[in-house]
């Protein structure tokens, strides 16, 4: 009985063993495998790095702004007489816009005109009989006093019907209308928005580490993709007198020719400030930047070897320093050479040494002005 336990314990740890083997032997072969596998190549897209001459410049966002802006709305309270307007009309300078009933106004004018005469030949007669001295210089004082009194009672009321005709205060452009025929306005209410168009001003925020270069004077390109892609010229007239604590920008302002009034009040477009003279930049395409905390870089596609030093096309990465952007493509300052063989498109799957596949028969987008397919 103990020769067959005896041999029933020598045959299992016999069976374990050559088990255990065999196991580590496929573990082993694995591992090799693992380690001799190579990923096949990603494919790509290149771009060989060309050094061009760009202008320094500065993007920024702006606002159109008027240079005269605002809203006509009624001096005196009355009712609407008469309108002199349309909407979207441009008016002329003191053009009347609308007329308030002046008929009350109208009635005291003829009463006063009427005390005014009165006054007035009650002074004369008074200037006579001074001379003769049969008034005192007492009562000629008082007549003189009280035809200046009804001559400014005159002059009141002219006033007064004068500030019930509203008139465009500048030439321009003007909005919707807000009032009606008949209605009753009171003291400030709007009646329609009247906008100076051209020229016009873009505000926008300048970084303030860039204000010693945005000086008043500099030239300014602004296009809005709202006015079909037209683009216009102006210089900065004016710079802000105080940083914005939150944003640490110093507000700039520019005066753009705006004579087909293309560009109107609120609108949102892109400026650009010329700096200086132009700097040589080596400019690729927007998705050709690899962005992370720790720097921007790019790939570069070079021979490289792998651990058994058969030659094969991969990457390196490269750092770069990249600069301002124009359209689809990015300034790269430093950091590669011309003639670079550049990855343009699949960056996010690469890894350094990583084997590649080129193929360029379809490009990502490298137009320094690109045009929307429904612009």
């Amino acid at each position: 009985m103990a020769k067959r336990m005896a041999l029933t314990v020598i045959v299992t740890v016999a069976f374990v063993s050559i088990l255990g083997f065999v196991k580590f032997r496929q573990i082993q072969t694995a591992i090799g495998q693992a380690a001799a596998f190579q990923p096949p190549p990603e494919a790509v897209t290149t771009i060989a790095a060309v050094e061009e001459r760009w202008p320094s410049t500065l993007s920024a966002i702006g606002t159109i702004a008027a240079v005269q802006g605002v809203t006509v709305a009624a001096d005196l309270p009355g009712t609407i007489d008469k309108i002199g307007f349309d909407s979207g009309k441009w008016v002329r300078e003191g053009e009347v816009l609308a007329l308030l009933d002046t008929r009350q106004e109208q009635a005291q004018l003829a009463a006063a005109e009427a005390q005014q005469e009165l006054a007035r030949v009650s002074l004369e007669r008074m200037d006579g009989l001074l001379n003769e001295h049969v008034v005192s210089q007492a009562e000629f004082d008082r007549a003189k006093a009280d035809y200046r009194q009804s001559d400014a009672r005159v002059g009141e009321i002219r006033a007064t019907i004068d500030r019930k005709t509203i008139r465009a205060p500048f030439a321009g452009l003007l909005g919707i209308r807000h009032a009606n025929l008949g209605q009753y306005l009171s003291a400030g209410t709007p009646l329609v928005t009247l906008q100076s168009l051209d020229p016009i001003y873009v505000n926008f925020g300048v970084p303030q580490q860039s204000m010693t270069t945005v000086r008043p004077g500099r030239d300014v390109r602004v296009a809005a993709s709202d006015a079909g892609g037209a683009t216009f010229s102006g210089h900065i007239t004016a710079i802000d007198s105080v940083v914005d604590e939150s944003t640490r920008n110093v507000q700039a302002q520019a005066t753009l020719s705006n004579p087909e009034g293309k560009l109107r009040p609120g609108m949102f477009v892109q400026a650009e400030v010329t700096l200086g003279a132009a700097s040589n930049v080596i400019a690729l395409p927007a998705s050709a930047i690899s962005y992370a905390p720790f720097g921007d870089s790019v790939f570069v596609v070079s021979d490289l070897k792998d651990p058994k030093g058969k030659p094969y096309r991969g990457v390196r990465q490269q750092f770069v320093k990249v600069g301002v952007g124009r359209g689809d493509q990015i300034s790269v300052l430093s950091g590669l050479k011309p003639g670079d063989e550049v990855v343009t498109s699949g960056v996010f799957k690469l890894r350094n040494g990583a084997a590649v596949l080129v193929n360029n028969k379809i490009q990502p987008a490298n137009s320094p002005k690109p045009k929307p397919e429904n612009s």
